[in-house]
């Protein structure tokens, strides 16, 4: 609180503000001797406190619960209730805001003195009152109330605050939860089935939204496209990455999509994939300017011949499951896209067999940590892959994925797993 202060008149001096002192407390006098009220009221005024006073005891509980009140002189003998009996029915009456309780009393035995301490009196003055300790006792009463007045203040901002952080985190959950729903939906089917292939996807983000991606898209003829991607991080950021890498390969769109070339009539044929790798990275360099990389394994499938050709950045190797039960990890690495302009990368092709299956998964399987510390690696995927490879596509890839949960010990991943498994027919 402030008030003005008038320079003198002429002085030429700006008006200036000095800062009144915090009023003190109210103080409640209660004692049945009215002498002894009128005395310590007397006192109590000429010192600058507010005080009021009163012969009975019930009387005083009722005056106590004014907010403005936190100082009180209570005598020890009174009749009807003692001076602890009314500390003890103060305490008891839940009045907000604490109030400083000095009694007056003749005794000093240590047992009277615990009791009233246990009757939850603060401070004693033994009669007759000397005003110097007085004065000095209700000083220090009145520092105590009014820090435990800025401590329940302070604890009310915190608590509105909090409700505040409360409510901001619910919206960002929603709008997180919406995110992971809009991310899913780019899983536009998590399996198609053609008459010689089927696709089959899986993902699982380690948040609400992750940097994983996996998905396939149709070109013309006979030719599909599929991809696996994952961007630098976690949360929004990898995932608005992510989605945007996602949507340059998708066929809602097709004359937007960068892995595919006019062919006529209204049909895209398939570009070789390692253009499209070298299209990719320039479209991300101009995008987020060295700020985040991704890796991906792209490539297509001519579904009538088997053969796929593909190319990889930095994302891990692709496995070959072949029908007769052989293992064939293919790939040879490559720089992540969105890093160097000059980066090149080499496209390689094989051939799928009726019964052969294509696994391209991300570094969250192999990377993944059991309870003592350990990997998966490369090695426990392939085991994995052979352990369940008499299980169709999508149920394979939820069985390599339980076994994921076991060596981690839970679903809660601490990376963002992703797998697409590509099951070849033939004709």
């Amino acid at each position: 609180m402030y008030r003005e202060r008038k320079a003198p008149s002429g002085s030429g001096r700006a008006i200036g503000f000095v800062a009144q002192a915090p009023r003190p407390p109210a103080v409640l006098v209660l004692d049945d001797s009215a002498a002894q009220r009128k005395m310590l009221v007397a006192l109590l005024r000429r010192w600058g406190f507010d005080a009021t006073s009163s012969g009975d005891a019930a009387e005083a509980l009722h005056l106590a619960q004014d907010p403005r009140i936190g100082l009180i002189v209570s005598d020890w003998m009174m009749p009807g209730m003692t001076g602890p009996d009314f500390c003890r029915r103060l305490r008891a009456s839940g009045r907000e805001g604490y109030q400083y309780v000095i009694l007056l009393t003749s005794r000093s035995d240590m047992s009277d003195l615990s009791e009233g301490l246990d009757a939850g009196a603060d401070d004693f003055l033994t009669k007759p009152v000397r005003p110097p300790e007085l004065r000095a006792r209700l000083n220090a009463g009145a520092r105590i109330v009014a820090m435990q007045g800025e401590l329940v203040e302070k604890t009310r901002s915190l608590g509105d605050a909090l409700d505040e952080i409360r409510a901001l985190y619910g919206a960002i959950d929603a709008d997180l939860d919406e995110a992971r729903r809009l991310q899913q939906s780019l899983l536009k089917n998590t399996q198609r089935t053609y008459p010689e292939a089927e696709v089959s996807l899986w993902l699982q983000a380690s948040g609400h939204v992750g940097g994983d991606m996996v998905g396939f898209f149709e070109a013309y003829p006979d030719m599909l496209g599929f991809y696996a991607l994952d961007v630098s991080g976690h949360g929004v950021a990898a995932a608005m990455v992510v989605a945007r890498a996602a949507g340059m390969l998708s066929d809602a769109v097709p004359e937007r999509n960068i892995a595919l070339s006019p062919y006529g009539d209204g049909l895209y044929a398939p570009l070789p994939p390692d253009l499209v790798a070298a299209r990719l990275n320039a479209q991300l360099l101009r995008e987020l300017r060295g700020e985040r990389y991704l890796t991906i394994c792209f490539g297509h499938l001519d579904r009538s011949s088997g053969i796929v050709r593909m190319v990889q950045a930095g994302h891990p190797n692709p496995i070959i499951l072949r029908a007769g039960g052989e293992v064939e990890v293919v790939g040879s690495g490559g720089l992540p896209l969105g890093l160097l302009p000059e980066a090149s990368h080499v496209g390689f092709s094989f051939r799928l067999s009726p019964g052969d299956r294509l696994l391209l998964h991300s570094d969250g399987f192999t990377e993944c940590a059991g309870g003592d510390g350990a990997l998966l690696e490369e090695a426990g995927l392939v085991a994995s892959c052979r352990r369940h490879a008499g299980l169709a596509g999508a149920d394979m890839l939820s069985a390599i994925a339980a076994d994921l949960a076991e060596h981690a010990g839970g679903n809660d991943f601490s990376d963002d797993v992703s797998a697409l498994l590509l099951s070849y027919f033939g004709r």
